[in-house]
């Protein structure tokens, strides 16, 4: 027996076959998953690796099982007046001529399981259970291998699992599983490998170190994401732009524009790299709509109905806004900024509320200006990365229709001071890579900094999903609490 397990995906035609393969091999890019009966025409495979790259399943995607009453009807014909065994009798049948004709998509099938150390049959728990599905179990039980009943979109209002249970019991298949395609759950994944290992003897000590691994990888996967996540609020935090008070007007607009787009482009490059983690994909984005258009979030980070969708505190900051426009505008005898306090709204929200009192009168007495990121655009940051790591954690790469992504479990952070870590980045503009000629990256403090960040990221993280996890400590701030 070869060490590395081979099981085939079986059913019947659109159930999510490829579906399932691509969300265990964390694929998109696998087979073509349509909403179209039948896309799947030939047999193909992949591996799941461990992460030192050593292979131990092969998943085959098999066709859709289209006639399983007519096949039926042929295997019973070749058991005639002989004792033929059920194997004996497949293969008698896959020598045939019906097989290589009327029935070429399930010889493939067929061929296929009398190779394979197990099989995944996947049901569309959605669908009533109908005499078609028995014929198709019937089949299967005839290679005499393991055969694991895999219940896809469970998540579905229109589920119909515990009916697809009670008919599954009454076919003497009892090890079943519940696992969506569509809606990652990491727990129903490893409950997947697990009744295979109760199915497969032989195949137990792979099985066992491809669970441990999937835990671990997803342990680096929330780290890393929450290290992403910390990065960009540091850099954002500590973000400083030093504006001389006889700047020309238009000149001035250039350069908050400047600052802005800066800061968006920090943000997108951490959307980028969160996707590439998760491995996703732009080809996919479109039709998939993880919480971006185009790969990018549809609402500008700088709009202040982006605050007020995502239910960020608007107090000192932007209601100081207004004030803050018209000074500038003052400052510069009367030449606006845009659209007069409308203008000078976001440019409030913007410089925030952060900067000491003396330090700004101090600058305004010289003739210059601070351009930093308010806390509200910091919340915000923090709101829209969240719910994407949320959404890529929880999303299956055979995901088609689009997220939503309602009402985060963070919205309280919309409301709560900033964590420590961030409070501390606006004193140290040499944390920020965005301030590229005051920023060292020997830094030691910047990067307990943003370990810190990360830790209290993560604990949230593991709240949100259920996971029992330590509590916060005290004081943790809008992600602790």
């Amino acid at each position: 027996m070869s060490g590395v397990l081979r099981v085939v995906v079986v059913g019947h035609t659109n159930t999510g076959k490829t579906s399932l393969l691509r969300t265990l091999s964390r694929d998109e890019r696998f087979g073509e998953v349509s909403d179209e009966p039948a896309t799947t025409r030939q047999v193909e495979g992949i591996q799941l690796l461990l992460s030192d790259g050593e292979p131990v399943v092969v998943l085959l995607d098999t066709p859709g099982l289209e006639d399983p009453d007519g096949v039926l009807d042929a295997l019973d014909a070749f058991a005639g007046t002989e004792r033929f065994n059920a194997p004996e009798r497949v293969r008698g049948f896959l020598d045939s001529t019906e097989a290589a004709t009327h029935y070429e998509q399930e010889a493939k099938v067929l061929r296929q399981m009398l190779e394979a150390d197990a099989a995944i049959y996947v049901i569309d728990c959605r669908e009533p259970v109908l005499g078609k599905y028995r014929e198709e179990l019937t089949i299967l039980t005839y290679c005499a291998i393991p055969v694991l009943p895999v219940l896809n979109f469970v998540a579905s209002p229109a589920s119909r699992e515990a009916e697809w249970r009670e008919q599954l019991a009454r076919l003497n298949l009892h090890a079943v599983v519940a696992f969506d395609t569509v809606v990652f759950d990491e727990a129903g994944e490893r409950r997947l490998y697990e009744k295979l290992r109760t199915l497969l003897d032989a195949f137990d000590e792979p099985l066992q170190r491809l669970i441990e691994d999937r835990r671990q990888q997803g342990e680096w996967l929330r780290r890393a994401a929450a290290e992403y996540l910390a990065e960009l609020l540091i850099d954002t935090a500590g973000c400083l732009r030093v504006i001389p008070g006889d700047l020309e007007p238009a000149k001035m607009r250039e350069m908050i524009l400047r600052n802005q787009d800066a800061v968006r482009q920090r943000e997108q490059r951490t959307v980028d790299g969160l996707l590439r983690l998760f491995r996703f994909s732009r080809r996919h984005y479109d039709h998939e709509q993880l919480p971006l258009v185009n790969g990018s979030w549809g609402m500008d980070l700088f709009n202040p109905d982006a605050l007020k969708h995502y239910g960020a505190r608007m107090g000192g900051g932007a209601a100081a806004g207004a004030a803050a426009g018209a000074t500038l505008d003052a400052a510069t005898l009367g030449a606006t900024l845009g659209v007069g306090t409308v203008s000078g709204t976001a440019i409030g929200a913007l410089l925030g509320t952060s900067i000491p009192l003396r330090q700004r009168i101090w600058g305004r007495l010289h003739g210059f200006s601070e351009w930093r990121v308010s806390d509200e655009t910091l919340r915000l940051l923090m709101l829209r990365q969240m719910t994407l790591i949320r959404a890529l954690l929880q999303r299956g790469h055979a995901a088609q229709v689009p997220l939503a992504t309602g009402d985060s479990a963070e919205a309280r952070w919309a409301r709560e001071p900033l964590p420590a870590p961030v409070r501390e980045a606006r004193l140290k503009p040499r944390w920020s890579r965005l301030n590229p000629e005051l920023f060292d990256p020997a830094r030691g403090d910047r990067q307990v900094a943003v370990q810190r960040l990360a830790e209290e990221i993560l604990r949230t993280l593991a709240a949100g999903q259920g996971a029992g996890t330590a509590d916060p400590a005290p004081g943790s701030g809008w992600l602790g609490r």
